[in-house]
């Protein structure tokens, strides 16, 4: 009855016009954030966060700024799914299978999977926000850096089943991923990192940089290069809407992505960009069909889209529960807190229960007009396959570098744009998939941070990730990964699987 109860005060809270429109106010700056590259949620709400201090009451503000994160969940997957420019980081694989199958004509049915797949998983989520935000709060209590460690390498190998072709090739990109996310100064000596003498690079490479070039200049430049794609483009659109049959495949994925995002949201770090890749992998595994996957895959859009919504909700149980920032979104939560006044923690559920089951079901509110919002856009957005590619891929270019631009004024940003779009577009001619390179470079720092915080607590006993039995198990798990995925037998029948159509 204790559920039962709070739920009805989070709704009485939630449902208060001002709320709502704070709701709704937050989503729909969410999904422009999301489809715009170079914003980010983060960014979105660190200039919006001075303003909640004059907000009378502070779940208003709260619930504004929770539907800017998981709105912007929903709009990368926009603009990644029609121009292969994913406008998030989780929205990066969503765009292995979304372009192609806009490419093809069924744009509108990748969104409007899209749509579907989020608020299913967002809504599930919510309920377990609801009921599970204790028991998943001590779980996640119970990962240490070495277990971080060990689950960060399981899931890049896990990457390996995004990337056609040969496995090599795969691990090769996941390596080259890690190294660019070392560049810059080291976070315990200040040391400059593969900065080559430009102080521009003391700073790190940036994410928005990175995958605009590798997604959106590269496909830009390939399609250049090869009319026969660039007639494509223009190709006319139809399905808005899935068929009964596009229904029925995606509803496995669409719940199986929803309990992998709602366990891996709980973790910090990047939970909602491993969440989405490990959906995908998932999904790819047990098809019966992979030679599918990346080549426009309907379950390849509906499991990462709900994956990542799905973690989006459940990343707030460290911050209600604990006080525990999971990611930075979740830290600048915890500024808005403290804003108002509040010490988010422990007692916030008892002190603030009004709040607390307000922002709670605000998520399910928002997305429900998340949906109201963007499903009668389709038709809107679908049409920007039919502008001439002349039009079209010039005015990519120039978004992009406005976007990146705008991260820090620099042109250094827009130079690193070009440099990666040649790079991505290098690999891709080279048979090499960029997706893997990306989750590399995401989750290539939380790999090093808890290696070394792991082997300081151990005073340099590498043993520590084998003696600690969660560890083990996914170092083990990881193993037994990557040799299936090398044994030769099945490296054979991948590359037949996958093999190029000349």
């Amino acid at each position: 009855m204790d559920l039962v109860d709070n739920l009805a005060l989070g709704f009485s809270t939630a449902l208060q016009w001002q709320n709502v429109l704070f709701c709704l106010l937050g989503v729909a700056l969410g999904t422009a954030v999301g489809v715009l590259p170079g914003i980010g949620p983060t960014a979105a709400i660190a200039m919006l966060l001075p303003i909640t201090f004059g907000f009378d009451d502070p779940t208003s503000a709260l619930i504004m700024l929770a539907g800017i994160y998981y709105g912007a969940q929903y709009g990368g997957s926009t603009t990644a799914i029609l121009l292969n420019l994913p406008g998030e980081s989780s929205a990066a694989v969503t765009a292995i299978d979304g372009h192609r199958m806009a490419l093809a004509g069924h744009a509108g049915t990748a969104l409007a999977v899209a749509a579907i797949g989020s608020f299913v998983a967002g809504t599930v989520a919510t309920v377990v926000l609801a009921v599970a935000a204790p028991p998943l709060s001590r779980a996640a209590l119970s990962f240490g850096a070495a277990e971080y460690f060990s689950l960060v390498v399981l899931g890049l190998i896990a990457s390996i089943a995004l990337a056609s072709g040969s496995t090599l090739k795969a691990l090769g990109m996941i390596v080259l991923g890690i190294l660019l996310g070392t560049v810059g100064q080291d976070l315990y000596t200040g040391a400059p990192r593969f900065t080559f003498g430009l102080r521009e690079l003391y700073g790190g490479l940036n994410f928005v940089s990175l995958a605009v070039g590798l997604f959106g200049v590269a496909e830009i430049l390939r399609n250049l290069h090869d009319p026969r794609t660039r007639q494509r483009i223009v190709r006319r659109v139809t399905n808005l809407w899935p068929s009964r049959a596009d229904l029925r495949r995606i509803v496995g994925p669409v719940l199986r992505a929803t309990g992998i995002g709602s366990a891996l949201g709980v973790l910090p770090g990047g939970g909602h960009v491993l969440a989405s890749y490990a959906s995908y992998a998932v999904e790819k595994r047990i098809s019966r069909h992979p030679e599918r996957f990346g080549r426009g895959a309907i379950e390849g859009v509906a499991g990462p889209e709900s994956a990542n919504n799905a973690a989006a909700q459940t990343s707030f149980i460290p911050l209600l529960t604990l006080g525990l920032p999971a990611h930075p979104v979740m830290a600048l939560m915890v500024g808005a807190f403290i804003i108002q006044g509040i010490t988010p923690g422990p007692d916030v559920m008892n002190d603030q229960p009004a709040l607390v089951w307000g922002l709670i079901a605000s998520m399910w509110i928002g997305n429900v007009l998340l949906v109201l919002l963007n499903l009668p856009l389709i038709g809107l957005w679908v049409r920007m396959l039919t502008v001439p590619y002349s039009i079209l891929f010039p005015t990519i270019v120039v978004f992009a570098c406005i976007g990146t631009y705008s991260l820090g004024q620099n042109p250094y940003h827009v130079l690193a744009v070009a440099f990666f779009g040649v790079l991505g577009f290098v690999l891709v001619r080279s048979g090499c998939e960029p997706a893997p390179l990306l989750l590399g470079f995401v989750l290539g720092p939380l790999l090093e941070e808890n290696l070394r915080r792991a082997l300081l607590i151990s005073r340099g006993d590498p043993s520590v990730f084998l003696t600690r039995p969660i560890s083990a198990v996914l170092l083990v798990l990881a193993l037994v990964a990557l040799v299936v995925t090398a044994l030769p037998a099945i490296r054979r029948k991948r590359e037949v699987v996958f093999a190029e159509d000349e």
